[in-house]
Formats: structure tokens, sequence, C-alpha cells
């Protein structure tokens, strides 16, 4: 599983008039079911999602395409994790410790 945080590296204004383009960009990832969980954060300087998927270099290519990434308005910080415990409705993306 991974976090993946954003931090603005632009005013405001431009990630406003960006959001419609960001949320569809969410829409899609939902769909695909790689994003399970958005927000912004608070105070309003970013935002985070989970995600699934085995490979961080696939995150990674996924973050580049964000609208407020290739606007140069936002910066991703990824980070995977083992979720070996979960509430029950997220007990399909557990995961089992290597070895």
């Amino acid at each position: 599983m991974f976090v993946l945080e954003l931090t603005c590296t632009g005013p405001v204004e431009r990630v406003d008039e960006l959001l419609a383009d960001h949320v569809a960009w969410l829409d899609s990832h939902y769909a695909s079911g790689v994003f399970i969980a958005s927000g912004r954060k608070n105070p309003r300087d970013g935002g985070v999602i989970l995600a699934v998927g085995a490979d961080r270099a696939r995150m990674e290519e996924i973050t580049a395409t964000d609208p407020f990434v290739t606007q140069g308005v936002c910066a991703y910080r990824v980070t995977e994790f083992m979720a070996t415990r979960t509430a029950p409705e997220l007990a399909p993306y557990r995961q089992q410790l290597p070895g």
C-alpha cells in the first residue's frame, strides 16, 4: 500500500483553477481500483491519497500524470508501507510481511 502525499508548490489560486482536472484524474484512478481514499490536508497545503498496488515505480508514474504536477503547482512524496492491520472494511487490502 502507498501513501501519496501531495504538497502545494504554487499559489493556491492556480491550484483552484486546476481542481476540476485533478478531480477527474482522481476519479479515473478510483475507477481503476488503485485509489481507496483521498483528501485535503489541514491546513490546506496539499493532500493525501491512499493507494494500492505492488509497484512503487507505477505509483510514481501515476503521480507524475496528476494535472497539479504537470502544471507545476504540486509535488508528491510516495511512501510504501505494509498494511498488516486494517479496519474490517479494508480487509481485502491487508498484506503479509515477507518471510
